[in-house]
């Protein structure tokens, strides 16, 4: 993106917040150069990199890397086969250590069991080096110091370093007690890497011996006595080999080390992303900020509840900032100091910090766009050293950004049009938001201009904003109000501060006509807009709850085809079981028949009661089949069959049932040679296929089925009480009474089923649960049965 946007918004302010959360070096270099992205896959995967950081938080786990110094040098040197240094092996070896800890965190049981895709796949980059990292252990400490039995040869010198070292002590501590009255202190002291001890001035030559140095006011020499100089000649010795012996086992471990120079930068380079992800977490924390969702076409922006990250929190008012689908310039008006400069820049910021992986200071939900580039003029670009005015310096600006300004950026201009005549300026003004109309750019700009408000009433992509002004306290709010365009109050302002009525009023008169015509006209259509939006509001109401009722609808036409399947199912098992046992009484009298035909001889007559007997055991026969004339499913289903057989020819006014929407229309007029009616519902009229319809017979055939359906409901009660029956009885006739129920209209019932074992309780709860026709369900009060009655709402 262009360098100015980050000056402008003051972006090295919230990447130093990131830089100050980090350890490492690296990681702190990446938080400082951090820039925001412009792919929606990049800006993904580092924000949900985040968010599994903040997951390891929430569990108290945290990611073992603590400080690392810069070793970027170290690696070029390796890279050259230099020879590193005690304490750049050190650094060496902890970046090792903090490699094979992250590795091992992330093993962990608990840590596994997390979704960590973005951070588990860093860290399985890191490369261990068992090896190396063990030679360096063995040889240097972690503060660079070399252990003594790093070699056998070092461990030789510094114990005979040791013992010479103590053999000098004794000899200066015999003449310390033989000489204490020349010496400044009774002190032993190193001086150019030899013994020596403070002698006076004035006792120079009382010791003999050689003087390495002087106090500042000359008053005591530090003088190397002559028993102790072979002694300090012998040490002097032991320690340069003591330092050969460690150059050469740096350069041992240096040679060792450098082979894997390109691993050692690919942990420390993983190291720092890991750490500057660490960071954004911890930043988001102390934010109380929250992880952006990405706009799926990457232009619609909606901040909920936002604020300007470097404000105080505790003082800083929130907003809702968005754009959408219907707009894409936002063109804000209200009173200087009211917080019409900070939007823009809050606007900026946190769409820069959403594009950078970091979470932003707005509420849940919140949505950024993808933008290949931010531009902003904002502030007073007036330049003396380039010989620019106010209004030059904003036009210079204006200039480069529409010379390169695409669909895919977002501009941000505070006070359009300022610093010339107010006339030209809003025309000025009018024509740059029309130039970035057409470049399809989204666009958020500031004004005092009239005409720059009309203009967003007028041009469909654009919407009014102000910012709030208290006329009570004569004090801004600083709450953003999107839709609703700023008045200006500078004359009321006045007024209640004091100024004379009569130089309001004279001022009042002294503005143009015109002005006064188009802040009326404004005014006008904001009360317009907001009762348009009112009514819209409502008639969005009504369509949803019209589209619940089709829903509804729908759903309960579904449950009684599958209820009428069900009793159709039921009523054939029935007429089968009928049938069966017909036959087996039926063969059971042919047989008493042709007993008595073999047992009596030709000659004797059946006596007559017998047969009287026999036919009505027969004619029982056809009694027990009569009733299936009854079973009004069959009954139903025969007429259906009959109707299919014979189909009725559909006429215009005909009453008909809509199948897929099960209403009840009126045939209007037919179409495609009686193929499709067109069909009246109440206001609405739809053309709909043939066999789609189903043919309504005439009122007395309602009638009729009105009267059973009524004559049904009147002997149903508002209770049912299931006590002392079976379980699967008791099911039954709950089934048969909730149907019962609905076609009496009843709006709930009672259903007494006692305590017992609670198995029919429980039975009752489980039907009414799958009901769909029952609303809801609970206990009767006390003082009607408590636990032991249910009272069930029906949607009637």
């Amino acid at each position: 993106m262009n360098p100015k946007i980050f000056k402008t918004l003051e972006w090295s302010k919230i990447t130093r917040q990131v830089a100050e959360e980090t350890t490492t070096t690296l990681g702190e270099q990446y938080a400082l150069a951090l820039q925001p992205m412009t792919t929606h896959e990049a800006i993904s995967d580092a924000l949900d990199a985040v968010a599994e950081m903040q997951e390891l938080s929430d569990e108290s786990l945290h990611l073992p890397i603590g400080a690392i110094g810069d070793v970027q040098v170290i690696i070029k040197r390796l890279e050259i086969n230099g020879s590193l240094s005690g304490k750049e092996l050190a650094m060496v070896l902890n970046v090792l250590k903090t490699s094979q800890a992250v590795v091992k965190f992330f093993k962990q049981s608990k840590v596994e069991s997390l979704s960590l895709t973005h951070l588990t796949n860093e860290s399985a980059v890191l490369e261990l080096l068992p090896e190396v990292r063990h030679a360096i252990a063995q040889v240097i400490d972690e503060d660079g110091n070399i252990y003594d039995d790093a070699s056998g040869a070092l461990q030789a010198i510094r114990r005979e370093i040791k013992r010479k070292t103590a053999e000098i002590r004794t000899q200066l501590d015999r003449i310390m007690r033989a000489h204490g009255d020349i010496l400044t202190e009774a002190i032993v002291t190193i001086r150019n890497e030899r013994f020596v001890l403070p002698v006076q001035q004035s006792y120079r030559h009382a010791l003999g011996g050689t003087v390495h140095d002087q106090s500042a006011s000359g008053q005591t020499l530090y003088i190397e006595p002559g028993a102790v100089q072979s002694l300090n000649d012998r040490v002097q010795q032991l320690r340069n080999d003591e330092r050969e012996e460690i150059a050469r086992l740096l350069l041992e471990l240096s040679q060792q080390v450098a082979p894997y120079h390109r691993e050692l930068a690919q942990d420390t380079k993983i190291l720092g992303v890991l750490d500057l992800i660490r960071a954004k977490a911890r930043l988001a924390a102390k934010q109380h900020a929250t992880k952006p969702v990405i706009a799926a076409d990457g232009r619609q922006l909606h901040f909920n509840h936002a604020m300007h990250p470097l404000l105080d929190p505790q003082k800083a008012v929130r907003n809702d900032i968005y754009f959408d689908n219907r707009f894409s310039m936002l063109i804000v008006t209200g009173p200087n100091t009211g917080g019409k400069t900070i939007t823009l820049k809050t606007i900026g910021l946190l769409q820069l910090m959403g594009q950078a992986g970091l979470y932003i200071t707005a509420g849940e939900n919140s949505q950024i766009g993808v933008f290949e580039e931010i531009y902003a003029d904002i502030g007073d670009e007036q330049s003396i050293e380039a010989n620019l005015s106010t209004f030059s310096g904003h036009m210079t600006n204006i200039i480069q950004i529409l010379e390169t300004v695409t669909s895919h950026d977002l501009v941000l201009l505070d006070e359009l049009g300022a610093g010339t005549d107010p006339k030209e300026g809003a025309a000025l003004g009018i024509a740059i938001l029309n130039r970035l109309d057409q470049r399809e750019a989204m666009v958020a700009t500031t004004t005092h201009y009239p005409e720059l408000k009309a203009y967003a009433f007028e041009q469909p992509h654009s919407i009014n904003a102000s910012v709030a002004f208290d006329e009570e306290t004569l004090a801004p709010t600083y709450r953003l109000l999107i839709g609703e365009p700023g008045k200006s109050n500078a004359l009321d302002i006045s007024k209640r501060l004091g100024l004379a009525d009569e130089l309001v009023e004279e001022a009042r008169g002294y503005l143009d006509q015109n002005s006064r015509d188009l802040t009326d006209m404004i005014d006008d259509l904001d009360q317009s807009r907001a009762d348009y939006e009112t009514r819209a509001e409502r008639l969005a109401d009504t369509v949803a709850q019209s589209e619940k009722l089709l829903h509804d609808l729908n759903q309960v036409y579904s449950d009684l085809q599958a209820h009428k399947e069900n009793y159709l199912h039921k009523a054939k098992q029935e007429a089968n079981a009928y049938v069966e046992r017909t036959k087996d009484k039926a063969t059971k009298i042919i047989g008493e028949i042709r007993e008595w035909q073999r047992e009596r001889p030709n000659d004797q007559p059946v006596k007559e009661h017998e047969m009287i007997d026999k036919q009505q055991a027969l004619d029982a026969l056809y009694t027990e089949e009569d009733r299936l004339k009854d079973n009004k499913v069959l009954q139903k289903a025969k007429r259906e069959r009959k109707k299919q057989e014979t189909p009725h020819q559909f006429q215009k006014g005909d009453q008909v049932e809509v199948i897929p929407y099960g209403q009840t229309g009126t045939l209007v007029d037919a179409r495609e040679n009686g193929k499709e009616w067109v069909v009246q519902m109440g206001v609405l009229k739809m053309q709909m296929a043939t066999g789609d319809l189903k043919y309504i017979p005439k009122k007395s055939e309602k009638a009729q089925k009105t009267t059973i359906r009524a004559s049904k409901a009147k002997h149903v009660k508002p209770e049912i009480d299931l006590r002392g029956l079976r379980y699967n009885d008791a099911m039954h006739q709950l089934d048969t009474y909730i149907d019962q129920a609905l076609l009496a209209n009843y709006a709930q019932v009672t259903i007494i089923h006692g305590f017992g074992t609670g198995a029919i309780k429980n039975g009752v709860q489980d039907y009414l649960k799958q009901n769909k026709r029952v609303k809801a369900f609970h206990y009767a009060p006390h003082n009607q049965g408590g636990n032991g009655a249910t009272i069930a709402e029906l949607n009637r």
